[in-house]
């Protein structure tokens, strides 16, 4: 198509008129939803009641500094050096409720600051922020996953140690605890630790508290756990049976060679059965049968009733009064 000469070409003469205007943009217009939510649990007031108690309190207030750093966080960033990012973003300013942000300099300090009374309120707030939606969602069951996990530092930390860290081997990490609801995904508690500690170190204490918690706040809920092999014990399976909670734990077959003897010398036969309420199926011949366990009862007797375990361990769990042990159905 052919435009003429007088369509395509254009004189100018005089300078445009430029006009600036205040514009306010944002980024990250998704943080009103998180703005309501906040209000909602009147999140600011509460973490500001957890550094009432220091003494001289900075022009920002240290619960404001973690309610921006909780921001920081759900934006996506890891590193405090990238607050300028959203420092003049004014969606972020308002769920904050700030006009000027601070810079790195007084997010560290306030952080260096923070004393071990700010902590433990800090981590109860969070506590009762989960078991208040869980009474709100009024569960008959409520799942709680007990697992560490490597959180590696490129630097010398305070509490660091070079451990277990498949990912980046030598390098110092930490090695927290963390007990997660499964059913919302929230985490209820969390267990500080260095990287060098092994998984069940200081679990009995945590698993007994944050079963506490439940028994406090939902009495009567059935209360279920799941931990894996790294747990397993005497002192942590009696633990379990003691606080009347139904469990699921690995069985690791290297610290259990003559349970694995049993399951490797079973009988062929396949059947099904119910015992105590607790079905299963046992399965004998290829290892390719699916099988759901060899039952143990309390007193540590057994009897091989099943097959079609993985090489890797067995699944132990509390159920009816006896203790079962097996693989997930394939």
């Amino acid at each position: 198509m052919k435009y003429s000469k007088a369509e395509t070409v254009q004189k100018t003469h005089h300078l445009p008129t430029l006009k600036f205007e205040d514009q306010q943009l944002t980024s990250f217009s998704g943080l009103l939803l998180f703005q309501q939510l906040f209000n909602l649990i009147d999140l600011r007031e509460n973490l500001r009641r957890c550094f009432r108690h220091q003494a001289v309190g900075p022009i920002f207030g240290s619960g404001r500094i973690v309610l921006l750093l909780i921001v920081h966080f759900i934006l996506g960033f890891r590193h405090l050096r990238e607050m300028r990012f959203h420092a003049d973003d004014p969606i972020v300013q308002r769920t904050v409720g700030l006009k000027r942000p601070p810079d790195v300099a007084t997010v560290s300090r306030a952080l260096a600051g923070t004393d071990g009374q700010s902590v433990s309120k800090l981590q109860k707030l969070l506590t009762d922020l989960v078991l208040d939606r869980l009474l709100a969602l009024q569960l008959a069951t409520v799942t709680l996953d007990f697992d560490g996990s490597v959180l590696s530092t490129g630097r010398f930390a305070e509490g660091t140690a070079v451990g277990f860290n498949r990912k980046k081997k030598g390098q110092r990490s930490y090695y927290p605890l963390f007990c997660t609801v499964a059913q919302t995904g929230q985490v209820l508690d969390v267990l500080h630790r260095s990287g060098n500690v092994h998984d069940s170190n200081g679990a009995e204490a945590f698993i007994r508290g944050c079963v506490g918690h439940i028994r406090q706040a939902l009495p009567g809920v059935r209360i279920e756990t799941r931990l894996d092999g790294a747990f397993f014990s005497d002192q942590i399976v009696s633990l379990l049976d003691q606080l009347g909670v139904d469990y699921s734990i690995s069985v690791p077959f290297t610290r259990l060679p003559a349970l694995k003897e049993i399951v490797e010398n079973r009988n062929v036969s396949t059947f099904f059965q119910q015992i105590g309420g607790f079905s299963y199926v046992t399965t004998s011949g290829s290892s390719r049968l699916t099988g759901v366990g060899t039952v143990l009862k309390l007193s540590g007797s057994a009897r091989t009733c099943s097959a079609g375990f993985p090489s890797s361990g067995l699944m132990h769990t509390r159920s009816g009064g006896l203790l079962t042990t097996g693989a997930p159905l394939t």
